[in-house]
């Protein structure tokens, strides 16, 4: 709506709607957010002393699932074509690389993945683990 001034038209753009859609805009992404990052459902083992993965997009996570699945972040990795994988996303773009693995899969399996990405050239490989719920000592 234009304001009638003495020389003609004042013209002014009334931003209180673009104000309200972007605090809601915001909302819905500070409520997302975290849930984007949960990825593939791995049950981890625990231990007594974790670091929470970085937050930031410089990292990628490599899960294998109970059944032996191997995922790069939400992505199958087809079976012998993990080299080329990790090759291409992480060792050419220097990003960080951790290892989710089901604790029902077998080590041989684990051990099998972590020779791949030493293969591929990744020198730093981060283990994700979650923290004990008890005292136990194991």
């Amino acid at each position: 709506m234009a304001l009638k001034t003495g020389n003609g038209y004042l013209a002014e753009i009334n931003v209180t709607p673009f104000v309200d859609v972007m605090l809601v805009l915001l909302i819905i992404f500070m409520v997302t957010a975290p849930l984007m990052t949960q990825g593939v459902e791995v049950d981890l083992p625990q231990t007594r002393s974790v670091r929470n993965l970085p937050q930031d997009k410089d990292h990628l996570v490599l899960s294998v699932k109970a059944d032996g699945t191997i995922m790069l972040d939400k992505y199958e990795v087809p079976e012998g074509e993990l080299g080329d994988f990790l090759q291409r996303l992480v060792a050419s773009q220097n990003k960080q690389l951790f290892l989710r693995a089901d604790k029902s899969v077998a080590y041989g399996v684990v051990v099998d993945v972590m020779g791949e990405v030493k293969a591929a050239g990744i020198d730093k490989l981060g283990i994700v683990a979650e923290e004990k719920k008890d005292g136990t000592k194991r």
